[in-house]
């Protein structure tokens, strides 16, 4: 067995190595990640009862690792060592494609050699709130993998439970495959996951974030039901984009100046200013429809700028359903048009394996498109994550390539 090989190869498929190389987040330079990550070489994980140790080809990238890196909102590296963990380190990642190379006990339907993708739903197979056939993303073991765990896919090898393990896609490249999973399964959950307010055919459905990953495989899942979607950008490049894939039209939110905390509702003259700032965001939907008609479904991620406006444009017993708070966490609702209007506002994380099979089955008939925008190589995972931060990404999905190195072997016959 050898101890290590070369990022951009891999020993026979079944032969684990001893150590591998991973970009690497320690508690003593969090921060910006274009310095909190850093190559390293670590001992390959083993899989235990229920896990699969998959040979990592690509990893796509999420928010979640800006949040890994600066430690905001939370130290994932000390929440672990604080429920046991004896690793002083985060290995993130929470999109992967690869190659099974090795199976824990009690694995029953997968097998080494298998080219799979992997879902970020993680919880504990034994938890008696995930036997009891609870949606197991409300278990109090329920995490998002490569977020919450470690061993994601930053490294040459990831470990995953069982179910997370889905098949990849024959038609796309190892890049492509690893881009969409995590946003798209998370959009999944969030447009198919809520009684009663599940997308149907003409549904209104305004996605913030229209061209970035959660919002073009928003786009497209809402398109797939027979939803209507409309898409909120930043540019008219991104704005058609969006139409590209699916999208009705856009607003371009530089228009509009209203963004963050509203006045308080005693602050007449204020509540009057931003009051028509919102109703002219609204009148925008109308008038992409052609019709006054508001959103059903309002597909939710910025959070404190933009809540307020989500709540005040969504009809009548409608659901604003979020998964985030990229611009903060302190969001306002006016309770006039909420509980007036009857509207619901929804939390959304993850994903089960039952959504996630779903939208991957969505994804392998090429009914999906799984947007990847741009390749970075693996020695790119700080600069990937800061310029992420920064908003300098290309629209859609992200990767970053590993064993599949400086080209795609990915696509199968």
């Amino acid at each position: 067995m050898t101890d290590s090989v070369p990022i951009g190869s891999l020993p026979p498929v079944g032969e684990v190595p001893n150590r591998m190389f991973a970009q690497v987040v320690r508690s003593n330079r969090l921060g910006d990640p274009i310095d909190a990550f850093q190559i390293e070489q670590v001992d390959v994980p083993k899989p235990g009862e229920g896990e699969v140790l998959v040979a990592v080809m690509a990893a796509g990238l999420n928010f979640n690792n800006v949040w890994a890196a600066r430690g905001v909102p939370i130290d994932v590296i000390a929440a672990r060592k604080a429920q046991g963990s004896p690793y002083d380190f985060h290995i993130g990642g929470s999109d992967a494609s690869g190659i099974v190379y090795a199976v824990g006990a009690g694995v029953k339907h997968v097998q080494v050699g298998d080219y799979v993708v992997v879902h970020p739903g993680y919880w504990d197979p034994k938890a008696p709130d995930v036997v009891s056939v609870r949606d197991p993303m409300f278990s109090a073991s329920a995490q998002i993998w490569g977020y919450n765990t470690n061993f994601g896919s930053f490294g040459q090898f990831c470990l995953a439970y069982e179910h997370q393990i889905l098949p990849k896609a024959k038609h796309l490249t190892w890049e492509e495959a690893a881009a969409p999973t995590l946003v798209g399964t998370t959009a999944y959950r969030m447009l198919h996951g809520w009684t009663g307010h599940t997308v149907e055919k003409d549904d209104v459905v305004l996605v913030w974030g229209g061209s970035g990953g959660l919002g073009s495989q928003a786009i497209q899942i809402a398109r797939e039901a027979g939803g209507i979607p409309i898409a909120v950008v930043s540019d008219a490049a991104k704005g058609e984009y969006c139409k590209s894939l699916g999208a009705k039209g856009y607003i371009d939110r530089r228009e509009f100046n209203h963004w963050g905390q509203p006045p308080h509702w005693t602050d007449d003259a204020g509540q009057k200013v931003w009051t028509a700032q919102a109703r002219a965001f609204g009148k925008k939907i109308w008038d992409i429809l052609g019709e006054r008609r508001n959103p059903r479904i309002v597909l939710e991620h910025p959070g404190e700028d933009t809540i307020p406006t989500s709540i005040f444009c969504c009809d009548t017993g409608g659901m604003v359903v979020i998964c985030a708070g990229t611009t903060g966490y302190s969001a306002v609702v006016d309770l006039r048009y909420h509980w007036v209007r009857q509207k619901r506002l929804q939390g959304s994380h993850g994903t089960n394996t039952e959504q996630a099979r779903a939208y991957n089955d969505l994804v392998y008939s090429g009914r999906i498109d799984p947007c990847l925008g741009e390749v970075r190589s693996f020695l790119d995972v700080g600069k990937a994550h800061q310029d992420m931060m920064e908003g300098k990404l290309a629209h859609g999905n992200t990767c970053i390539l590993v064993g599949a190195a400086a080209k795609s072997l990915g696509k199968q016959t």
